[in-house]
């Protein structure tokens, strides 16, 4: 084995395991020359949780030499989401050797993957206008640039929504961008495949997919969020006005278009719905299941029958796991507030909904029991992770963690109910009206 694959194999597997919540990367074993990149833009960026692909190869003399990156998000060579990011796919760093640059910020062999994603990412800030190379503080020529950096940060943000959040999504989905009607059913395998085939077949999507899953849940998550910056940029007042041409953007390299709210509004909702279609749809393998379900249900049905078992004797019988309609694809856990917590008399109860294809794709978490939390959407989905995805126990405890632990996270990108947040870390004032709204909701839970 080279120097170079065993360097690679160490940063790919540091990476995995301690993964940044904005960065994510994957990589064919039968090729671990060539890997793919996902970053979620960083808050307060007209970049905000949008989804930017990147493909990234290495040269056999990695990492004397540095990698060679591509945008992937780009609306099929069409949009330009940064001065330094080109339609074509272009990226343009100093450590890529691909922009001139000081010495000290040239690659050399102590730098790898993450410093490259890193740079990257650096480049998705709140003033992206600044990474124009003919910016410059105090010249004439950037006081006349900071006339279109406030219409630069608008229209990225309303491209980074259309394209790099909806257009993946309906993608993903099979929703039609016009009608917002699902083409076909995503749901469940193909059933006239043979269950080998439908490994195969399984593998292909994932290697030409690796970050499907990982999107559709992270929308999930950021969805009232998408929600809430259209809703204000509706009331902006630039709605149907077309994009300014900024002056370093020419002939294709360029981000045109205009600003169509309303329409991504539609888009937003018509995904949502074909989300929950989906995983509505997974059920279906349960109730009517196939020669390919079979075998999975019964593995399911089993792991229910332990995990239930290992709750009632770890928590007491606070915690309870069932099956949903008898449903091995649906289980409902029972939650019941410990006393002399801030959870005593509480019950949740939520939704698990699991896949055929588990642990490609990840259970899907709902509370149907209102629940007010600064780590839970409005709509009931947790932000959370668990220690073994592929262990269903690990996702059950792990939400638990969630709901019990009392000193939150000031991580704002673990922050899903935003209004929840506002309060939690405000004033004394504020604070006491957060653990008023969540003594309101363990109260109407017993009710």
């Amino acid at each position: 084995m080279s120097s170079t694959t065993l360097r690679l194999i160490k940063e790919l597997a540091e990476i995995q395991r301690n993964p940044d919540r904005g960065i994510f990367i994957s990589f064919d074993e039968d090729n671990i020359m060539h890997a793919r990149a996902l970053i979620i833009g960083p808050l307060e960026t007209p970049y905000e949780n949008g989804f930017f692909e990147f493909n990234m190869k290495f040269p056999r003399d990695y990492p004397s030499k540095p990698p060679q990156v591509n945008a992937l998000t780009t609306n099929k060579g069409r949009t330009r989401f940064n001065p330094n990011i080109y339609a074509g796919g272009r990226v343009c760093l100093s450590i890529l050797g691909t922009w001139r640059g000081e010495a000290a910020e040239q690659w050399s062999s102590a730098q790898g993957i993450e410093s490259v994603l890193i740079s990257i990412q650096s480049l998705m800030s709140s003033t992206p206008f600044e990474n124009e190379p003919g910016y410059e503080p105090g010249s004439e020529r950037s006081e006349r640039y900071k006339k279109s950096a406030e219409h630069y940060i608008q229209k990225i943000r309303h491209e980074t929504i259309r394209i790099s959040v909806l257009q993946r999504m309906e993608e993903y989905l099979h929703v039609s961008p016009s009608s917002g009607k699902v083409m076909r059913n995503s749901a469940t395998p193909d059933s006239s495949l043979t269950e080998e085939e439908q490994r195969a077949a399984a593998l292909r999507h994932r290697i030409n997919e690796p970050f499907e899953d990982l999107c559709k849940r992270h929308f999930l998550y950021y969805y009232h969020s998408y929600m809430r910056t259209i809703a204000r940029e509706r009331e902006s007042g630039s709605e149907y006005s077309i994009f300014e041409t900024m002056p370093f953007e020419f002939s294709v390299n360029a981000m045109n278009g205009k600003f169509m709210y309303h329409d991504l509004e539609r888009r937003m909702k018509a995904v949502r719905e074909a989300m929950d279609q989906e995983t509505a749809g997974w059920a279906l393998a349960g109730a009517i299941p196939d020669a390919a379900s079979e075998g999975f249900a019964a593995s399911l049905r089993l792991w229910s029958d332990q995990i239930a078992q290992h709750l009632i004797q770890k928590y007491e019988g606070t915690v309870m796991l069932e099956l949903i309609d008898d449903n091995p694809f649906c289980w409902r856990i029972t939650y019941i507030g410990r006393p002399m917590t801030n959870l005593d008399g509480a019950l949740f109860r939520f939704r698990m909904s699991f896949s055929i294809r588990f642990p490609d794709e990840q259970p899907r978490v709902v509370f149907e029991t209102p629940i007010y939390h600064l780590n839970i959407t409005p709509d009931g989905i947790p932000y959370y992770l668990p220690k073994k995805p592929d262990d269903p126990i690990s996702h059950i405890e792990s939400i638990l963690e969630v709901i019990e632990n009392e000193e939150l996270s000031p991580d704002p990108r673990t922050w899903m109910n935003l209004d929840a947040a506002e309060l939690y870390f405000g004033t004394q004032a504020q604070k006491r009206e957060y653990r008023k709204a969540v003594r309101q909701a363990v109260l109407r839970s017993a009710e």
